[in-house]
């Protein structure tokens, strides 16, 4: 996946976001380093700051999968999901307090995280190879972020920004596949009691588990398969809402639980200024 020479473009891209996720300020756009469209371009970034942070003594601890709704895909100019990477850092525990300074722009979703038993190296891997891989799956609130300023990103830059990943949060209730429909599963995400986004399984390429098939196809081209222990963000099943520091945000998926994301209070929103307006818990499209 990594390029033998990195151009100027890539290493360019890869320098500016990463300063950006060091510096904890958001940076311009990088599609114009790289050319409109340039999705493989973009990966190629991503793997440049992947190794980066592996080589600092980061833990890949698995996927997430973005784009998974039909009509962002539509919005983003592409027909296919995204993914990025997922490491041990960027765990939280269920209503640990979350402490905004390390983020930029936040906004939050609710997915359903799927945990392997094994792995899924083949490219022409199968739906029943993900049920048989599966370990087990539980409820999750995904912290996207993205450190392109006021989030004025297309889809280069969101690949290139390891898919605007942040945080990622997992309910503590373990449950397996059997006896359980996904893809009718309901979602909403609430703080104080007030649904602020509604969603179900359908809405994540019409199946969670067709999520992880599509990983799992794509990453088999790669050096980096999905490995057993991997978790995989399957993407989100309603839309993404703003963070408001200071809340606490409960997100229910029906047949597997709960999980809370607990935002301390006191952030100073440097994208929030940039954009020109203040933080508020209203859906957005997801990344």
């Amino acid at each position: 996946m990594l390029p033998s020479v990195e151009s100027d473009g890539i290493a360019e891209a890869a320098q500016r976001l990463w300063n950006a996720r060091m510096s904890n300020l958001p940076c311009a756009p990088i599609r114009t380093l790289l050319g409109a469209g340039d999705v493989e371009a973009a990966y190629e970034v991503q793997e440049v700051n992947t190794r980066r942070a592996l080589s600092e003594g980061r833990r890949l601890v698995g996927r997430k999968i973005g784009l998974t709704s039909p009509a962002v895909q539509q919005q983003m100019g592409v027909d296919q999901p995204d993914f990025g990477v997922l490491f041990g850092d960027m765990a939280v525990c269920d209503a640990e307090e979350i402490d905004l300074t390390g983020l930029i722009d936040p906004r939050i979703e609710v997915e359903v995280a799927f945990v392997l038993e094994s792995g899924l190296a083949e490219e022409w891997t199968t739906t029943a190879d993900v049920l048989r891989a599966t370990a087990y799956v539980v409820p999750a609130i995904e912290v996207v972020d993205s450190r392109i300023a006021a989030w004025d990103i297309e889809i280069v830059d969101t690949v290139a920004d390891n898919a605007s990943s942040g945080l990622f949060l997992l309910g503590g209730t373990p449950r397996r596949l059997e006896g359980l429909d996904l893809r009718e599963s309901g979602a909403v995400l609430t703080a104080g009691g007030e649904p602020l986004s509604v969603g179900a399984g359908a809405a994540c390429l019409g199946h969670p588990v067709n999520a992880v098939t599509w990983l799992a196809r794509r990453l088999a081209r790669t050096d980096h398969p999905l490995a057993a222990g991997d978790v995989v963000l399957s993407g989100a099943l309603g839309p993404m809402v703003r963070v408001a520091p200071g809340t606490v945000y409960e997100a229910q998926v029906s047949g597997l639980g709960s999980v809370r994301a607990a935002f301390a209070k006191g952030k100073h929103w440097r994208a929030t200024a940039h954009a020109g307006h203040t933080p508020q818990t209203t859906p957005e499209r997801s990344p």
